[in-house]
């Protein structure tokens, strides 16, 4: 590994190479790759005056934005640590991460302003709070833009490849964890998305230059919209292979995902790349381009991660977008580029939402640390070899069970299970930590949400387990549907595709079903709904 391979490093080479190229794009606001690296030398001056630098844990509570991919750049430069934190948290959320972040600097949104008053006073590690945007600025903070226009340009100095970007994952159980990468393998998580620009991933200094020209010279410069929020890996993993290959990353200026929005940006902008999450994102953009018509010509690729992306839907993206390949890519913060699954109108497709092709640095173990052989019928955890985190920020029991050793080799295992196909394809059945164990017989809610949604009328579902005095746990579903439908229709079209012992014991109708801002499921709410504590 190369010690001098440093995300700063190579945006900071970028920004010489390409300064008038477009790097940030926010709304109709385009910045240029100088105007990022200024801005950004700027912030990090700020921050190294109020006492921050080496290590320090720079939180981003913000929206998608130029100040997001700016304070990251400035983080980076300084050789601090940025920390993602999710908007939507409520002050004793907010309380938890920053403290457990060890978090020194904060940069936050202005309609955050109360939030972070409020759980500001539970952080003793805390130097410098930095309000985005708003006409007053509270007492306790400074504002953005005064930060930037008050200290001149940082002075690139000597960082390691080991410097750190933490990644802050939820889950489905437990408190927020800060998946801890280095700068190596910030770089490696780039594999799995830069195969569509054409390159590899940079593995020395000495490939930014090259990469950049290149990619520019054959046309193939990327411009990412990140529909998907930053604060998740799903877009803030394409983003660091976006600009690190001297590629511009746009954002949209609705809080509230609008579709309409999405098809003026990607017209206005020449977008060549989307990065949404699954069926929560695409049912709106379908919905637009059915509406009304739009240039979507510079479109090369929509890449998705997350959350299971039906297949019925890729199918109508397809019709509307029949030149553009889409890249269904299973992940986690833990490990991104697991398997994936491609498709385009020149692929042949499998029709199936949870078949995958295992990625090249993955396999699939047993419980038992065997590694689960095609066609056998055995279920087992997908395992990524490359690239793998550091671990979870101060949290080393989690670490070894989450990075554990098998067969003399480290390996990144989050939880999702998998059957491997003869064919050597896997079937993503589900994360173990939702897994409803029903009379000793284990249901994967993944399995059963898919399965509804192959329902005509249903349009989406989330599946949970309730306690249940007889089977230890049962299997409910949360379903919004297009129009009135009988709930003994929907167990009767389950029966034709699950065992008995997966059909939901009871199921409620809604409107909508609410999902987290990455589009995954809200388990919790679809507890509540079932009148479940």
């Amino acid at each position: 590994m190369d010690p001098h391979l440093h995300v700063a490093t190579a945006w900071e080479r970028v920004a010489e190479l390409r300064p008038d190229a477009p790097a940030t794009i926010a709304g109709a606001d385009v910045r240029s790759w100088a105007e990022f690296e200024t801005r950004a030398a700027r912030l990090s001056a700020g921050l190294v005056a109020a006492g921050a630098g080496v290590d320090s844990k720079v939180a981003h509570y913000l929206y998608n934005g130029h100040e997001y991919l700016e304070t990251t750049f400035a983080a980076f430069k300084m050789r601090g640590v940025p920390c993602n934190v999710n908007f939507r948290y409520t002050p004793h959320e907010l309380a938890y991460v920053l403290d457990n972040a060890d978090a020194e600097v904060v940069v936050f949104d202005h309609t955050l302003a109360d939030r972070l008053d409020e759980a500001r006073h539970q952080v003793d590690s805390l130097k410098l709070l930095v309000q985005v945007g708003g006409d007053d600025v509270p007492g306790w903070a400074v504002g953005y833009e005064e930060l930037i226009a008050g200290h001149d340009p940082a002075t690139p100095g000597t960082r390691s490849v080991d410097d750190h970007w933490f990644l802050y994952t939820g889950g489905t159980t437990g408190m927020p964890k800060a998946v801890m990468w280095s700068q190596g393998t910030i770089f490696g998580s780039m594999e799995a998305t830069v195969r569509s620009f054409g390159f590899g991933y940079p593995r020395s200094m000495d490939d930014i230059e090259g990469i950049v020209v290149t990619a520019a010279e054959r046309g193939h410069e990327v411009r990412q919209l990140a529909a998907a929020p930053l604060m998740h890996g799903t877009s803030m993993i394409v983003a660091f292979g976006t600009l690190t290959h001297g590629g511009a990353v746009a954002c949209l200026e609705e809080r509230h995902f609008n579709g309409h929005e999405l098809w003026q940006r990607v017209a206005e902008h020449r977008i060549t790349q989307l990065t949404i999450v699954g069926d929560a994102f695409s049912r709106p953009m379908l919905d637009a381009l059915a509406e009304a018509d739009h240039d979507t010509s510079s479109l090369r690729s929509i890449v998705s991660s997350g959350v299971m992306w039906s297949a019925e839907v890729k199918e109508r993206i397809l019709d509307h977008l029949p030149d553009v390949v889409l890249l269904d890519a299973l992940g986690s913060s833990e490990g991104p580029g697991m398997a994936n699954q491609l498709s385009s109108r020149k692929l042949e497709r499998s029709g199936t939402t949870a078949r995958f092709s295992l990625g090249e640095h993955t396999t699939v173990f047993t419980d038992e640390g065997e590694e689960v052989q095609p066609g056998s019928g055995d279920v087992g955890r997908i395992a990524l070899g490359f690239p793998i985190p550091v671990g979870y920020y101060k949290d080393p029991a989690k670490t070894e069970e989450t990075f554990p050793l098998i067969q003399g080799r480290r390996w990144s295992i989050p939880g999702d299970y998998a059957s491997v196909e003869a064919d050597g394809t896997i079937t993503l059945l589900g994360r173990g930590s939702v897994c409803i164990n029903t009379g000793g017989e284990k249901v994967f809610p993944e399995e059963v949400e898919e399965a509804l949604k192959t329902h005509d009328q249903v349009i989406d579902a989330n599946v949970v387990g309730l306690a249940d005095e007889r089977w230890g746990q049962s299997v409910n579903a949360v379903v919004s549907t297009n129009g009135a439908v009988d709930v003994d229709d929907l167990r009767a079209h389950l029966r034709e595709l699950l065992a008995g012992y997966k059909i939901p014991k009871r199921m409620v109708v809604v409107d909508e079903v609410q999902r987290q801002p990455n589009g995954k499921a809200d388990y919790p709410w679809a507890r509540s709904v079932l009148g479940a504590e």
